[in-house]
């Protein structure tokens, strides 16, 4: 654990799952999707369960799209694809247009876990230097900081895609460096995700905080570990 005393400058945020409340907004759009395209009719008997299914296989995608296995493109509709056939719908043409109506609708919900925004403002004020670092879409990420209100915080946005790399690669948080004039020693990585947030910003030198919303115990001692945002309070 690193001293409270000690002094950091530039604090770099992941976005999803640990700000913006990605399974919960994913829920509404899915919800929507579901109804407008009326899969009750074509199969899918139980929403609850779809969703279970829809969030097993997005998590295992990104795994690979991360790992550089699989391309952007092909996370976007497979993840639909793949929930279908779990449903016992073998339809390609509606996975690919799910995957677009997903991925217009999504930006625009607003769902933040509690005290984000409050807890920015309060940094803000501390002249604390606020950035993020996402390995989402570069067009999908901006979308989601102007409409949850989150775009005015932060100084700058390190996307996968304007880095060319992707977290826990030591490339997106060299470039992190680079954009913001950062140090790794007086640098902060909050973050919900064991390997790309905290064990990327790790090897990249800097102390991190693990955003542990899920009380999940990590395989090792991060620098710190939250349960909620407001505890930043604790350490910042």
């Amino acid at each position: 654990m690193a001293s409270r005393s000690k002094k950091y400058k530039h604090l770099f945020f992941d976005l999803d799952h640990t700000l913006w409340d990605f399974e919960a907004n994913a829920k509404l759009t899915l919800n929507e999707l579901y109804y407008n395209l009326d899969l009750l009719s074509k199969g899918v008997g139980d929403f609850e369960k779809f969703y279970e299914i829809y969030l097993y296989h997005n998590e295992r995608l990104w795994d690979k799209y991360r790992k550089g296995i699989i391309k952007r493109d092909e996370l976007r509709w497979k993840r639909m694809w793949l929930t279908l056939v779990d449903c016992k719908i073998n339809d390609e043409e509606l996975a690919r247009e799910m995957g677009v109506r997903f991925l217009d609708s999504l930006p625009t919900r607003t769902l933040l876990f509690p005290y984000a925004i409050e807890i920015l403002e309060w940094l803000s004020k501390r002249n604390y230097s606020l950035h993020l670092i996402t390995n989402g879409f570069e067009v999908t990420q901006y979308s989601k900081l102007r409409y949850s209100g989150l775009e005015k915080f932060f100084n700058e946005v390190i996307t996968s895609e304007a880095s060319n790399s992707l977290k826990p690669n030591p490339e997106i948080f060299e470039y992190a460096f680079q954009k913001t004039g950062a140090l790794p020693g007086d640098s902060l990585m909050l973050g919900d995700d064991i390997e790309a947030d905290i064990i990327g910003a790790q090897k990249a030198g800097m102390d991190q905080v693990y955003v542990n919303h899920k009380n999940i115990d990590p395989p090792f001692e991060p620098t710190y570990t939250i349960s909620n945002l407001k505890e930043l309070e604790n350490i910042l």
